[in-house]
């Protein structure tokens, strides 16, 4: 395959993603959730600062992608995703994050900016990012 021929076909693939009804969304909703789980899991249990417990991580690893998965799956694509993938992929790769790190300070708050708060944020952030990275490929292919 020439470059230009993975190019037309991920697109191609993310406009057929962006054109899913409802159903077919919630279809996709539980097998997605797994592979994202999957995939921020053994980010969050690595890059999570140390006073974190390794049950916490675990724990936020399946609570902060439940808690936004549904949104990025199924509410986005049906309104955002109607103007296109890159309005779609902006909005739900700036919402997951920002909601997941919102989320996570909410019930670990520190009383000041620390270097391991810090970590925690990037943490969270990477692991969304990566996801979906993993995920942008192997939907595409």
């Amino acid at each position: 395959m020439s470059p230009g021929t993975v190019g037309a076909d991920s697109e191609r693939a993310l406009k057929e993603f962006m054109e899913l009804t409802a159903d077919e969304l919630w279809r996709f909703l539980p097998g997605g959730y797994l592979a994202t789980i999957a995939i921020e899991i053994p980010i969050l249990l690595l890059g999570l600062s140390r006073g974190h417990s390794l049950r916490r991580r675990l724990i936020a690893g399946l609570w902060l992608t439940a808690c936004t998965y549904p949104m990025v799956v199924l509410v986005l694509p049906l309104t955002v995703g109607r103007w296109g993938y890159i309005p779609y992929l902006i909005v739900a790769e700036t919402f997951a994050p920002v909601a997941e790190c919102l989320i996570f300070r909410t019930a670990y708050p520190v009383p000041k900016v620390t270097r391991e708060a810090l970590q925690d944020l990037v943490t969270i952030t990477v692991a969304n990012l990566v996801s979906f990275g993993v995920g942008y490929w192997l939907y595409s292919r």
